[in-house]
């Protein structure tokens, strides 16, 4: 498998080989999905939606609801303005949601569809809302597709009625339900009083009751949406993906923002608590707060000896690699590949200064990278683990390496989107994770004499 990756690093700059990223409009439908009782809808063919939707399922295990312009040979030349009027239509009077989020495909953004005008035409039932976002499959990736469709969001429909809610907006970026769960919990253990946008927890994890429900109870409700307007300011998590949203918002309505890591790792999550400490105003952090994380560095002391020192490649979606590249160089571990496929200099830059603070420097940092380049630096410099997606599986196997399978999309495992990666139950998890796959690798590759039972 991988056989014929060869070793000679080329340059290139138009082509990408086993990318380490989806496109926009699956961001679109993920973000689009964070809101309660809505529709993903996809301007576009019927492919189009089917890759979306299968990505999301295969990841979360759970059907990701989403409709299609439909485009056929007709509307690919003359434009899809009339699927699309005829498709509102129907999907509010058949699938009855609350509001429709549309995104474009890079088939209707080369034909040139202009979304704002056509959607001017179309005659929106009293309490229903339709909001759009521009989200070209050919540029940018997933990452891009979220964090537009959040601004499509806001735009439509946030305001300033200038009657403070004393509420402050989390952005929580793309994170599986558990890590939302876990984020909240924290929110609430501190006492903070918030509103999560967007939030797919208890919909793309939504329990299994007998009955189907198209619009589970979790979701961002519309009007917490347009009360963002009236919060006091934004915690964004993630610096890549929660960036325009702030600033979207800012323009739109004067909300001020606080952008910080995702909370994987110590620091982080120390950064976090913090944070939401003082916007709670309660003072001190939380006994039991104060507990987890001293359970997680017992749980670090207690286990060093098995992956101190051991060097680690990492890849998948910025906010991402960089938290668990802080976290794995808390626990002692040597970066030597950190790769992400969107593109961003705020990436190498933000992945530098990381480095310099633990005068690492021997690591290759790169963006808009791919993970056949990942196998080639493989190839010439080995490294003992990979933490990332799926996608990188057929290096493991190639180069017989441990996989920590960590981000979007993890296609072959189960159980997964409900544990959190984040906050300090987040790191006692990955911990365990990276721990057990360096004792089952020694386990499996051991004589027979040497077969331990205490490890």
């Amino acid at each position: 498998m991988l056989d014929l990756t060869p070793n000679e690093c080329v340059e290139r700059e138009a082509l990408r080989i086993n990318p380490c990223k989806t496109c926009q409009p699956v961001g679109a439908v993920y973000a689009a999905l964070g809101v309660h009782r809505c529709m993903p809808y996809s301007h576009g063919s019927q492919g189009c939606i089917s890759y979306h939707r299968t990505v999301l399922s295969r990841h979360f295990k759970e059907p990701a609801p989403a409709v299609s312009s439909s485009f056929t040979e007709g509307a690919s030349v003359f434009g899809g303005g009339s699927n699309l009027k005829t498709g509102v239509k129907n999907v509010f009077e058949i699938y009855k949601p609350d509001i429709i989020a549309i995104h474009t495909t890079c088939l209707s953004e080369t034909i040139g569809d202009d979304i704002r005008s056509i959607i001017q035409d179309i005659e929106v039932p009293d309490g229903k809302y339709l909001v759009h976002a521009n989200t070209p499959s050919y540029v940018g990736s997933h990452v891009y597709g979220y964090y537009n469709m959040m601004c499509g969001f806001i735009n439509y429909l946030s305001e300033s009625t200038g009657v403070p809610n004393g509420k402050v907006a989390i952005f929580p970026g793309w994170m599986n339900p558990g890590d939302l769960v876990e984020i909240k919990r924290l929110a609430d253990i501190c006492g903070l009083k918030y509103i999560m946008f967007p939030d797919q927890s208890g919909v793309m994890d939504a329990p299994l009751l007998g009955t189907y429900e198209m619009y589970p109870e979790g979701g961002t409700r519309i009007s917490e949406i347009k009360d963002l307007g009236n919060c006091r300011c934004v915690l964004a998590l993630g610096e890549m993906i929660s960036a325009e949203p702030c600033f979207a918002l800012e323009r739109k309505c004067k909300v001020p923002h606080k952008m910080i890591p995702y909370p994987i790792g110590v620091e982080n999550t120390d950064e976090f608590v913090m944070q939401t400490v003082k916007l709670s105003g309660i003072g001190n952090v939380p006994v039991c707060l104060e507990n987890e994380r001293g359970q997680l560095i017992d749980m670090m002391i207690d286990s060093h000896q098995h992956y101190s020192q051991k060097k680690v490649a990492i890849y998948g979606d910025p906010d991402t690699v960089l938290g668990v590249m802080s976290f794995v160089l808390e626990l002692g571990m040597t970066p030597k590949y950190v790769i992400t496929g969107t593109f961003g200099e705020r990436f190498d830059h933000e992945a530098a200064r990381i480095l310099e603070v633990y005068g690492v420097k021997d690591c290759k940092v790169k963006s808009n990278a791919d993970l056949f380049e990942l196998h080639q630096w493989i190839k010439n410099e080995s490294v003992d683990l990979l933490i990332g997606t799926t996608y990188g599986k057929q290096i493991a196997k190639a180069e017989n390496i441990p996989l920590v399978r960590v981000g979007f999309p993890v296609l072959d495992r189960y159980v997964h989107s409900y544990m959190p990666i984040v906050g300090y139950r987040g790191c006692i998890r990955l911990l365990e994770m990276i721990t057990n796959v360096f004792l089952d690798e020694r386990d499996r590759e051991c004589e027979d004499k040497d077969l331990e039972i205490v490890l």
